[in-house]
C-alpha cells in the first residue's frame, strides 16, 4: 500500500464536506483557494457548486492552482414513471446528464460519477410506486443511453453504490455487485467507459466487498470515496464522520482497491451537518489531511 504518511499528493477534497460553514455557503472559489494553500491538489466539486462560481471562472482557478479533480458530482437520477409528464422528464434527465458531461469535461474529470435514483417521487417525500425491480431497469435503461454520449465524449461513467437505507429515494443500485452487474452487461469489453465508485461508507458492511473489489479489477475502479460510520448515527444522510472517528476499516478496503492496481485520490466526503459543518472550513480540511495521513 502507498504510504500517505508524509504529504497530501493521494488526498481529494471532495467540495461538499466544506459546502456550508456554520450555516454559510463556502464559495467553491474560496474553497479552492484553501486547499491550494494547504497543497491539496485534487478536489471534486458538486455541479450546483460550479454553477454558483461559474464553469469558465471554476476551470480557471484550476488551471491557476495545477488542481486536478479526482471526479465530478454528479450526474444520474434516472428513474420515471410511465405518464407524459415523465416521459417528458425522462428526457430532460438525459439532456441535463448531457450537460454533466461537458461540464465534466471542461473540468478535465477522470469520470462523472452517478447516484442512480430510487423510487420516482420518493425524494419529494411520496413514491409513485413500489417496483423497485423496474426502477432498476429503468436505471440500467438510462446508463445505456447516457454511456452513448459519455463514448462520444470521451468521458467515464462511475456508478457509485448507495447504502440500502436510500434505495427508496436516492439509489436503487445498493452493492458493488448490482453495479458491477449493470457495468458487465452494457460494458462487457471493459473499455474504460463504464466503472465504479467504491464509497466506504455505503458499502464498508457489505461481506462480498473484498470479491466484488477483485471482480471490478483496476479497469472498473474509477474513484475512491472515503468517511466513517458514525455510532450511533443520528441523520441517515448528513452524519458522516471524520476519517478515524468510527467503525469503518478504512486502510483494509484501501488494500483491497490498490492490489487490484487503482492509484488514484482517497476523496475525502463528508456530509456532518451537525459537527463539521458547524465548524471553520479550513480547520475542517485541517482535519482531514491530518486524518489523510493517520487513518486512511
Amino acid at each position: 500500500m502507498r504510504d500517505f504518511s508524509q504529504d497530501t499528493r493521494w488526498l481529494s477534497i471532495n467540495t461538499a464536506t466544506v459546502r456550508k460553514q456554520r450555516g454559510v455557503d463556502w464559495p467553491l472559489l474560496d474553497i479552492l483557494d484553501a486547499c491550494a494553500a494547504r497543497g491539496i491538489r485534487t478536489v471534486a466539486p458538486w455541479r450546483d457548486q460550479v454553477a454558483a462560481a461559474g464553469l469558465k471562472a471554476t476551470a480557471q482557478r484550476l488551471r491557476e492552482h495545477g488542481m486536478a479533480l479526482s471526479g465530478y458530482c454528479r450526474g444520474g437520477m434516472f428513474t420515471y414513471t410511465h405518464t407524459p409528464i415523465d416521459s417528458a422528464r425522462r428526457k430532460a434527465v438525459r439532456d441535463e446528464n448531457r450537460r454533466a458531461l461537458d461540464e465534466a469535461c471542461t473540468l478535465s474529470a477522470p469520470c462523472l460519477v452517478l447516484v442512480v435514483g430510487g423510487l420516482p417521487g420518493a425524494l419529494a417525500g411520496k413514491a409513485e410506486h413500489r417496483d423497485i425491480a423496474g426502477a432498476r431497469a429503468q436505471v440500467t435503461e438510462g446508463i445505456a443511453a447516457l454511456l452513448q454520449d459519455a463514448r462520444e465524449r470521451g468521458m467515464p461513467l462511475a456508478i457509485e453504490p448507495l447504502h440500502p437505507m436510500y434505495a427508496a429515494d436516492r439509489a436503487c443500485i445498493n452493492t458493488l455487485e448490482q453495479a458491477l452487474d449493470v457495468c458487465d452487461l452494457l460494458d462487457p469489453q471493459r473499455s474504460g467507459a463504464l466503472g465504479v465508485a467504491v464509497d466506504v461508507y455505503h458499502l464498508w458492511w457489505d461481506p462480498k466487498l473484498q470479491q466484488q473489489i477483485e471482480r471490478a479489477g483496476r479497469s472498473r475502479l474509477l474513484a475512491f470515496h472515503v468517511c466513517d460510520w458514525l455510532t450511533p448515527t443520528t441523520d441517515l444522510l448528513n452524519d458522516r464522520g471524520m476519517m478515524g472517528d468510527g467503525v469503518i476499516d478504512i486502510p483494509r478496503i484501501r488494500g483491497w482497491v490498490e492490489a487490484q492496481g487503482f492509484a488514484g485520490c482517497s476523496e475525502v466526503e463528508i456530509f456532518s451537518a451537525a459537527n463539521w459543518w458547524q465548524r471553520d472550513g479550513g480547520e475542517v480540511l485541517d482535519t482531514c489531511v491530518d486524518r489523510h495521513r493517520r487513518c486512511v
